[in-house]
């Protein structure tokens, strides 16, 4: 298992169900899942940032990424891959050492060269086959929480990664 040093995510189709919703007066929504947030959690446990990269450019993103503490927020991005290969220069890491979970046709050259890549279930089957995870979770339903648990397990870092919690969540409450 390669060590991965920073995860990447698109939002749209991972963290929400891809769907935008709009009301009478053009407000968007978009219902995030919040077993997401563990995700972030775990990894910040760890140590390792979290990125996000996407084509979208919402306050509703922002808002989302200001209240996990995500560092690295990019909206409104075309190019996923000269983003995250500037992201990983300053870092002073490889795309080997990177994780990304995507589920679009703007995702797939940035999946097909990271050292980790992972779909949401409800992807398209011509993403899926570019990947070398399938998350068993849908968009929306806590994909990225998957696919970062997954990681742990297989690293055998998530009994680690929880007993973590147990103890940060046990200092604050003496």
């Amino acid at each position: 298992m390669k060590q991965i040093k920073l995860f990447i995510t698109d939002i749209d189709g991972v963290w929400t169900d891809g769907g935008m919703y709009y009301d009478n007066t053009g407000n968007e929504w978009k219902k995030f899942n919040t077993a997401d947030s563990a995700g972030v959690l775990f990894l910040e446990l760890l140590g390792i940032p979290t990125a996000i990269i996407t084509g979208e450019d919402t306050e509703i993103v922002r808002r989302r990424a200001e209240k996990l503490n995500i560092k690295y927020l990019f909206m409104g991005v075309k190019d996923k891959v000269k983003v995250a290969r500037e992201l990983c220069e300053r870092l002073s890491i490889s795309f080997s050492n990177v994780a990304y979970i995507g589920d679009a046709i703007n995702d797939l050259s940035l999946l097909q060269i990271v050292g980790l890549s992972a779909a949401p279930a409800n992807a398209p089957k011509y993403i899926k086959e570019h990947v070398q995870w399938n998350i068993n979770v849908k968009g929306g339903d806590g994909a990225f929480a998957a696919f970062v648990e997954e990681y742990l397990q297989q690293s055998d870092q998530l009994d680690e990664t929880i007993k973590k919690y147990q103890e940060e969540t046990n200092r604050f409450r003496q």
